[in-house]
């Protein structure tokens, strides 16, 4: 499901954003050696199924293709989200996966 949710870039608490009907759903991020370290999505109860996590996580991985940096995953989620959409995987830093 895709969906055209603003996302905005809270830098100073480290997490992307999408504000729906006043409640905050995140996906929070760490830049660890050099690499974009996505840590964990969370999605309001209210809000979950409306595609608000996936426009969080292509946000995040498009953020990372334009500053031209690898990606560490810890979070399920995008986990999930980049087996479906094969096309991100050129971001992974292969040097910190298992």
């Amino acid at each position: 499901m895709e969906n055209n949710y603003l996302v905005t870039n809270n830098e100073k608490n480290q997490r992307f954003e999408i504000v729906v009907s006043g409640e905050v759903a995140f996906l929070e991020y760490r830049f660890y050696k050099g690499d974009l370290a996505l840590m964990h999505t969370t999605v309001p109860k209210k809000q979950e199924g409306k595609g608000i996590a996936s426009s969080l996580a292509k946000f995040a991985l498009e953020y990372a293709k334009e500053m031209q940096l690898k990606i560490m995953v810890y979070c399920p989620f995008v986990g999930k989200f980049l087996k479906k959409h094969p096309e991100y995987a050129f971001l992974i830093d292969r040097k910190y996966t298992g």
